[in-house]
C-alpha cells in the first residue's frame, strides 16, 4: 500500500547544495515526488511542526535553526514510503548515521542533520497539512 510523508530538505542541507542529490536518491529508490516547494518555515509552522518539543529546553535554539533560511518541503509516496525514508536518512544524530544513509553521507551535527521524515502515517498527515494545501498535492 502507498504512503505519503512529508520530507523536509533543512537549512543546512539547503545551504550544502544537496536538495537535488537527496530528491534523485528518493526517485532512483522509486518513490514519488508528489508536491515540492521552497520556502522559509515560519515560527508558527515550527510550533505547530515540532509541538511535542516547544516546552523543552532546547527548542528555542531549534527554532531559530528551521526557521533561519529556507528550506525544502514536499511530499514523497511510494510502498512504505515512511520506513523506506526513515531508512535512508539514517538515524537522528549522524555520527550513529551509517555510511549510504542520507544523514551519515552529509551530516556531523545531531542539531543539524539536514533531513526531517514523518515518523508515522498520523504524524505525515498532521505535518503535510502543515506545508501543503490538498491541491498542491499530485
Amino acid at each position: 500500500m502507498d504512503q505519503k510523508s512529508l520530507v523536509l530538505v533543512k537549512p543546512d542541507g539547503v545551504r550544502k547544495h544537496l536538495i537535488g542529490e537527496i530528491i534523485a536518491r528518493f526517485e532512483r529508490r522509486g518513490l514519488k515526488i508528489c508536491a515540492l516547494k521552497m520556502l522559509v518555515m515560519t515560527k508558527d509552522q515550527a510550533k505547530y511542526h515540532y509541538a511535542e518539543h516547544v516546552d523543552k529546553p532546547f527548542f528555542p535554539e531549534l527554532e531559530a535553526f528551521i526557521t533561519g533560511g529556507p528550506l525544502v518541503a514536499m511530499v514523497v509516496e511510494g510502498p512504505n514510503a515512511i520506513k523506506a525514508i526513515r531508512t535512508m536518512m539514517g538515524v537522528t544524530d549522524p555520527i550513529e548515521s551509517t555510511p549510504g544513509s542520507i544523514r551519515g553521507d552529509f551530516a556531523l551535527d545531531k542539531g543539524e542533520n539536514v533531513i526531517h521524515g514523518s515518523d508515522s502515517p498520523e504524524a505525515a498527515e498532521r505535518e503535510i497539512k502543515n506545508f501543503f494545501a490538498p491541491e498542491e498535492i499530485y
